[in-house]
């Protein structure tokens, strides 16, 4: 066996997903790792793509648009894909400014809400 391929259980521990969630990757085609009988086994093109994947969910995209990234990965970009992954990228910049807003709102509110509270106590 190459030393280079990881068996499914070494591909889980090394990204730290679930066995459900790789399979999950694998039915809907963002993995193909090769398969000898019901053994399967990744190689570096596998494990680059899946550090893709990993660090599209961590920007919040939806699997379809890492689909979209990764073809951009495999192709080497052309000029027109680039151009949909700077759309893309700054569409998701713009809603995650959203929700740091409304995080940054929640906490505020959280934080007066807690003061009043404590002060209420303080004052007894």
């Amino acid at each position: 066996m190459n030393d280079t391929r990881l068996s499914f259980k070494e591909m889980c521990a090394k990204f730290d997903v679930t066995p459900r969630t790789l399979r999950y990757y694998e039915y809907i085609e963002l993995l193909q790792p090769e398969r000898d009988g019901r053994s399967r086994f990744y190689g570096a093109k596998e494990c680059a793509r899946m550090t893709l994947i990993l660090r599209g969910r961590k920007f919040g995209f939806q699997l379809e648009e890492i689909r979209q990234w990764l073809l951009i990965y495999e192709h080497e970009g052309t000029e027109a894909q680039m151009q949909t992954w700077i759309s893309m990228a700054d569409r998701q910049m713009g809603e995650l400014r959203e929700q740091r807003q409304q995080l940054d709102d929640a906490m505020n509110e959280l934080q007066a809400l807690r003061d009043e509270v404590a002060e209420s106590l303080a004052n007894r």
